[in-house]
């Protein structure tokens, strides 16, 4: 079992599952949306595997293009997960209690990261979208 929560501890999440292609995006939507040189994130395996446990209300979705969607914490603010078709997709590593047996395999859009932006590192970077 994976658990996961925002910084206030309002919403709180678990995953009776795997996480797979954790990433990094390192594009300028990313980096808005996550408030940092981009975002660290994992698909489930299964979406049927992830559920809220406690502040479900507390959630805020926001349509970031057609089909797909963020949720927030609406008193701290923490970006929580992505959506698919208005189910749950993937979680923000940043958010996971403990180890979650992944690591970042690829980081992407790194052709229009931050001129700040530094990645360490062993995992390939592709300009674009993984090949």
């Amino acid at each position: 079992m994976i658990e996961g929560e925002c910084f206030c501890g309002a919403v709180q999440y678990r995953i009776d599952g795997e996480l797979m292609h954790a990433r990094s995006c390192h594009c300028s939507r990313c980096r808005k949306a996550f408030s940092g040189a981009g975002s660290a994130y994992a698909e489930l395996a299964d979406p049927g595997s992830f559920s809220w446990v406690r502040g479900a209300e507390n959630l805020q979705a926001y349509a970031s293009q057609p089909d797909w969607g963020l949720m927030f914490c609406k008193t701290c603010g923490t970006t929580l997960c992505g959506t698919h078709k208005g189910q749950v997709h993937g979680v923000t590593l940043g958010t996971l209690n403990g180890d979650p047996g992944i690591q970042i395999e690829a980081h992407i859009f790194v052709g229009s990261k931050a001129p700040w932006d530094h990645i360490g590192g062993s995992a390939p970077q592709f300009d674009t979208w993984q090949t």
